[in-house]
């Protein structure tokens, strides 16, 4: 088993947050792959079902982004899972908009939400690093992330949610770098016919 976190704060005043792209890649997921209605556990919403051959537990901690180590480390001990086989899907100002970046393990660089878990279960697991761009100056970055996508940026959004959802299951079969690749592909535009 696995389990597969996105990342966001609770409630519709946030829900269209660059900061909750971590929820909305998990929502897509769960519906994309016919996974079980979302129910309250583990200071969370949960939802079951199977990626490729791996059954996974997806869940979005509901204590606020900074708290979600809480909600991990539950889970986790809960199922007795390993950190190796926890995969958090979050927003990264480090990356352009659009671009996604896998890697195990690692430092928060600044992120609350993966410090906090961390604090909780260690650093040993994978993180799935969704751009949201900068937006050039420090003391503009809390705002950014707590301010709604644009309209325009919903051009590389919507299609960045369908292919994580799409490709998922390579997370879980630990095939990060074409999960990676797949991703990047979807998002390039297709060359004009000559």
């Amino acid at each position: 088993m696995f389990l597969l976190v996105g990342l966001g704060n609770p409630g519709t005043k946030y829900a269209g947050n660059r900061h909750n792209i971590g929820f909305m890649a998990v929502d897509k997921i769960v519906r994309r792959h016919g996974f079980s209605t979302w129910r309250k556990r583990f200071h969370g919403e949960v939802s079951e079902g199977t990626l490729g051959l791996e059954k996974v537990l997806v869940l979005k901690p509901l204590t606020f982004m900074n708290e979600s180590g809480l909600a991990v480390g539950d889970a986790i001990r809960y199922l007795d899972l390993e950190p190796e086989r926890v995969v958090v899907i979050y927003d990264e100002i480090d990356l352009m908009a659009g671009k996604v970046r896998v890697k195990l393990g690692g430092g928060a660089a600044g992120h609350n939400g993966i410090r906090s878990i961390s604090a909780h279960i260690g650093p040993y697991y994978t993180r799935v690093r969704l751009g949201v761009g900068h937006p050039g100056d420090k003391t503009l970055v809390h705002p950014h992330v707590l301010s709604d996508f644009a309209k325009s940026d919903k051009v590389w959004l919507s299609p960045l949610l369908d292919a994580v959802a799409e490709y998922a299951a390579l997370l879980v079969e630990g095939d990060t770098a074409t999960f990676q690749n797949k991703v990047h592909l979807a998002l390039k535009p297709a060359p004009p016919k000559e």
